[in-house]
């Protein structure tokens, strides 16, 4: 009998003591420490009962870990910059309802861009734009011009002086990669980004690296999202930040996770982050985010000359698809990594011989040299699948198969080795022909 009634009694004693993780909130999110520490510092101090506990993760890292945690071991949040990532939690059906925790002086949209999901599955906690960053003491002391558009680093007086980060590693470099390719269309955007990760210094492991380098000088200039070029001017940094035309303004999200531990306390969490409280927190120089709130519903507390989201929103170019971007997320993200990431070295070396033979045949043209240099920026600058392939239905849905799915998998992995390799030899060629090219001017 003491046998059986002991584990009995511990049971029934385990069962009175408190929830371990009661009062705490778990909060999944992509943003980086400067920006969580001063929410988590401000909703204790308000919420003395509630405990913030914060898993920084990439969007991607992000999702997984929520999907793969059974129901009732969830996290409570999911916080993070990518719309698409909130379409993808949604189309799970891993999202509870939050409009009770919206803050009705938001506006519905930014641009023609709903603010908050209209189902309420989740809301807007800041807008983003995407642009350019760039050191001023650096680009004073290589006499670089300040670059204005995307197509600008393109040009040879930018070769080695920019980073990005991949949009596999990132979630805002992804929406800063689809925004370019939804503003030009997808083989010109593809053009364009190539010819712009060949003159990048770096392709970074994360999306703080940029910042971080254009801030101390490493790189002279960032492709990045608007809040870590505004965060370095605003911290003091010599850091100046644009919009391209072609940029668009989307909401960074916040939502309460379906089978999460402490949804109730979640739930106050997600009202003060866009509540007028919360909103003003953005305007911390470390963290230099958009509110939600107008300008004129925040006291007038807004810096002079800080950027307005909802007058960036009617001059861009750019009417974001969340919906496209995430039918071909992992599309963008497979390409860029096997003709970019995994391919930089190749990829800078072709783009510096083609600089080299561009600049020789505009001081001395010929007929044979011009051929071999359009051959060598066909080859290095077309992308390998085209925007016929990009439109496929059937092409796409390799992308998202299933993981357990080993045929698909298969698959999938012949594709990509097969894009890795005729990359290297594309670069190859390329840089072949454009020394070919920079002969004959000699």
């Amino acid at each position: 009998m003491r046998a059986i009634t002991l584990p009995l009694a511990l049971a029934l004693s385990a069962a009175m003591l408190p929830n371990a993780s009661a009062g705490t909130v778990t909060v999944v999110t992509s943003f980086p420490k400067e920006l969580t520490q001063v929410y988590k510092q401000a909703f204790e101090k308000a919420n003395p009962a509630i405990k913030l506990e914060i898993l920084n993760k990439s969007t991607v890292q992000g999702l997984s870990y929520v999907r793969e945690l059974p129901v009732g071991q969830r996290p409570d949040i999911f916080w993070a910059s990518a719309p698409d990532a909130f379409e993808v939690l949604s189309g799970q059906q891993l999202l509870e309802n939050v409009s009770g925790q919206a803050n009705k002086a938001v506006p519905e949209k930014v641009g023609s861009y709903p603010i908050n999901d209209p189902q309420g599955l989740y809301l807007g906690q800041a807008l983003a734009g995407y642009g350019l960053m760039w050191n001023t003491r650096y680009m004073a002391a290589n006499k670089l011009p300040a670059p204005a558009q995307w197509a600008d680093l393109a040009k040879p007086v930018y070769f080695g002086h920019a980073a990005m980060s991949a949009p596999s590693r990132s979630g805002t470099t992804h929406l800063t990669v689809e925004t370019m390719l939804q503003g030009e269309g997808w083989d010109k955007g593809w053009n364009q980004l190539l010819q712009i990760s060949g003159n990048c210094a770096a392709i970074t492991e994360r999306s703080f690296g940029v910042p971080d380098g254009v801030n101390n000088g490493q790189f002279g200039i960032g492709l990045v999202i608007d809040f870590f070029g505004l965060a370095g001017k605003y911290s003091g940094f010599p850091v100046e930040f644009v919009y391209p035309d072609v940029t668009s303004v989307v909401p960074a999200n916040i939502g309460l996770i379906k089978g999460s531990k402490n949804p109730e306390e979640a739930r106050k969490f997600i009202a003060y982050s866009v509540s007028t409280e919360g909103q003003l927190l953005l305007l911390d120089p470390k963290i230099s985010r958009l509110p939600v709130l107008p300008p004129s519903d925040l006291g007038g507390k807004v810096p002079a000359a800080y950027p307005n989201p909802f007058e960036i929103a009617k001059k861009a170019k750019v009417r974001f698809d969340s919906d496209l971007s995430e039918a071909r997320y992992n599309l963008v993200s497979s390409l860029f990594d096997q003709t970019i990431t995994f391919r930089h070295k190749e990829l800078k070396e072709a783009t510096q011989a083609i600089h080299l033979a561009a600049g020789a045949l505009a001081k001395k043209p010929n007929t044979n040299g011009q051929a071999l240099l359009k051959q060598a920026r066909d080859l290095a600058f077309t992308p390998i699948a085209g925007s016929g392939l990009a439109g496929d239905k059937n092409f796409l849905a390799l992308f998202t198969a299933n993981k357990k799915d080993a045929a698909a998998g298969k698959q999938l992995t012949g594709l990509e080795d097969r894009w890795s390799s005729q990359a290297r030899d594309n670069y190859a060629r390329a840089k072949s022909f454009a020394e070919q090219a920079l002969a004959t001017a000699r």
